[in-house]
């Protein structure tokens, strides 16, 4: 167990590494970075002062050296336009993105999971053609599309909710309830099929065959083995949930780490782009490998020889 775990976060940090190295270049492929901040009227020795200061007269091995050990330490620099560090500003933005990415993931599990239990107890009856119907639109229809219709319809027509902003709990419902949306089709979906491949098992069938209660078959024999392909999917949904709010946040002008992002794009705030990418990097792999970690001990099987 511990070879195996030592071999994921050696992966992981493999990963990282990797991650920061296509960062670090994509700000070179995108522009001169001085040449943008100087604009058009700027001199040649202006321009030169400008590359010295932020490091760029350096040869590009020894440039991603100091990013590198930058990073190491949470340093992204300072951000070109609004002249503070970035990770003081990536700092104040990830609350907001937590409780969103929070909120969205329960909603995920206590609505998903038990709508894929109750669709594969009910096969082919109005509550499985309704979880079925609820999946697909959430799979198929883009989250944008499904953010403007909701703003329309309980915002400006009903006027039961608030459409931007990030306030009390009245806030949360629609950002939340449409970032977790295509995540609960996924969870409803895989909840289903392991719960209708369990249920079609020896070891259920034999306990109908003793003639156990329904309920004691769904709850204590079936349901018990079907959530756990759920609960790991489960833990990647949670990683996808927080790097995944990009559109929503700009729709409903809720300020995290995704419009954040987007804002340092338009503007070519480097430093700020290079630490969002890098923390939404960091979410994904962290909770990657505390989730294979965790599968290995619920799985002993999962070994590397």
């Amino acid at each position: 167990m511990q070879r195996y775990i030592f071999i994921r976060i050696g992966q992981a940090a493999i990963t990282l590494v990797i991650l920061s190295l296509a960062v670090f270049l994509s700000v070179h492929l995108t522009g001169d970075p001085a040449l943008y901040l100087l604009g058009p009227e700027a001199t040649e020795a202006d321009y030169e002062q400008m590359k010295k200061n932020m490091g760029l007269d350096r040869p590009l091995p020894v440039q991603y050296a100091s990013f590198l050990g930058n990073v190491v330490q949470a340093d992204f620099g300072m951000s070109h336009i609004r002249g503070v560090p970035a990770r003081d500003i990536l700092l104040q933005r990830l609350p907001a993105t937590l409780q969103l990415a929070g909120v969205a993931f329960i909603l995920t599990i206590i609505v998903g999971i038990p709508l894929g239990i109750l669709s594969a107890i009910k096969r082919d009856s109005i509550f499985d053609q309704i979880g079925k119907f609820f999946a697909v639109v959430g799979i198929a229809a883009p989250s944008f599309w499904i953010a403007i219709m909701l703003i329309l319809l309980f915002g400006a027509i009903l006027g039961w909710l608030p459409t931007y902003g990030r306030g009390g709990i009245e806030h949360f419902i629609l950002p939340a309830f449409v970032l977790s949306w295509h995540s609960m089709a996924g969870v409803l979906r895989l909840a289903r099929s392991s719960m209708l491949e369990v249920m079609d098992s020896e070891y259920v069938k034999f306990a109908r065959i003793k003639g156990l209660s329904e309920r004691m078959v769904v709850f204590k024999h079936a349901m018990k083995n079907s959530v756990i392909p759920v609960l790991t999917f489960s833990g990647l949904t949670l990683a996808g949930l927080l790097n995944g709010s990009v559109a929503i946040e700009v729709v409903f002008a809720w300020p995290g780490i995704g419009r954040l992002m987007l804002e340092g794009i338009k503007s070519r705030d480097f430093p700020v782009v290079q630490a969002t990418v890098l923390a939404a990097g960091f979410f994904y792999i962290a909770t990657a490998l505390i989730v294979d970690i965790t599968y290995a001990y619920v799985n002993p099987r999962i070994r590397y020889d």
